[in-house]
């Protein structure tokens, strides 16, 4: 019998407590081809959920520290001079990998974050004059932290519309922080390893790729991301693109593939649209001041669109 996604989550499980909204999240931006940004206070186990994920499919993975002094080649390589041979190699930098954690993105200028632009939209980097391409699967994982804005650089507009889908992490349970102490106060659980192969992902997005949409929920995706662009203008300075609209479809496709159907019912849109949605609304400074939750303001666009 071969193995199904849920298979990746349930291991993932074994290593993570609680989190389960990351951990499929993580999961669907595997299905859909897409990368995942995680953002929430540090101690939540973002970097953990990464780890477990690419132990789980035992492919390559490469963690990136992003800190203030990086540099591009730092990311994606740079040529250097054999004396020996008289002549040029290329040294190939961490973003060659399977599974790639951007740890902390925030914490590296512009400059650093645009280095990973052509990977993440591509599947390639140029060195160089020449331009490499990256293995397949790819998968880009960037953590941020929103409590602490000293020593941060904002990321580009086109930067977070690279990502397929946003995560915002929260706290856990009560419960859950006891099976935490439980777990993890004397002895420290390994991820599990090689639960799936890279062949069954790239399996699994064949099957994401063919799961039907209805054309009415094509139209109903559509109109939930031009609602954006038309409500809550007080609040929202510019609504989502285009790209918004392909992620949902790719999301809800996912959706529908982890509960066993090869069809996505509206429940399946209603579910993923805020992931798609919420890192590319432009929100003004009267969200802050006027202290209105951007997740509440996202829940409102969504049910001004009638259901199919």
């Amino acid at each position: 019998m071969s193995v199904r996604p849920q298979t990746l989550i349930d291991a993932m499980g074994r290593t993570i407590v609680g989190q389960s909204g990351t951990v499929e999240a993580l999961v669907l931006g595997l299905l859909a081809n897409g990368h995942v940004l995680l953002e929430g206070p540090p101690g939540l186990a973002k970097t953990l959920a990464c780890r477990a994920l690419a132990a789980a499919l035992g492919g390559e993975f490469k963690r990136i520290q992003f800190t203030p002094d990086l540099l591009p080649s730092d990311i994606v390589g740079t040529r250097i001079f054999d004396q020996h041979e008289r002549a040029f190699s290329t040294v190939r930098g961490p973003i060659f990998a399977n599974v790639v954690l951007a740890d902390e993105i925030n914490r590296a200028p512009a400059k650093v974050q645009s280095a990973l632009l052509e990977a993440m939209q591509e599947r390639q980097v140029t060195i160089g004059p020449q331009t490499h391409r990256l293995p397949d699967p790819f998968l880009v994982m960037a953590t941020m932290n929103p409590l602490d804005s000293e020593g941060t650089y904002a990321l580009p507009i086109a930067q977070m519309d690279r990502f397929l889908l946003k995560v915002d992490v929260g706290y856990p349970t009560r419960e859950e922080e006891l099976e935490i102490l439980e777990r993890f106060a004397v002895h420290e659980t390994q991820p599990a390893t090689a639960v799936a192969t890279l062949d069954d992902v790239l399996a699994w997005r064949e099957e994401t790729h063919a799961v039907h949409v209805e054309p009415k929920l094509k139209h109903y995706i559509v109109e939930l991301v031009a609602v954006t662009r038309e409500r809550e203008t007080t609040y929202i300075d510019h609504g989502a693109s285009p790209r918004a609209t392909l992620a949902i479809a790719h999301l809800a496709r996912g959706k529908a593939l982890l509960a066993g159907r090869d069809y996505v019912v509206p429940d399946d849109v209603r579910a993923v649209a805020p992931l798609a949605l919420r890192h590319r609304i432009g929100f003004n400074f009267r969200v802050a001041t006027e202290g209105i939750g951007t997740a509440a303001l996202i829940e409102r666009l969504i049910a001004a669109v009638p259901t199919p």
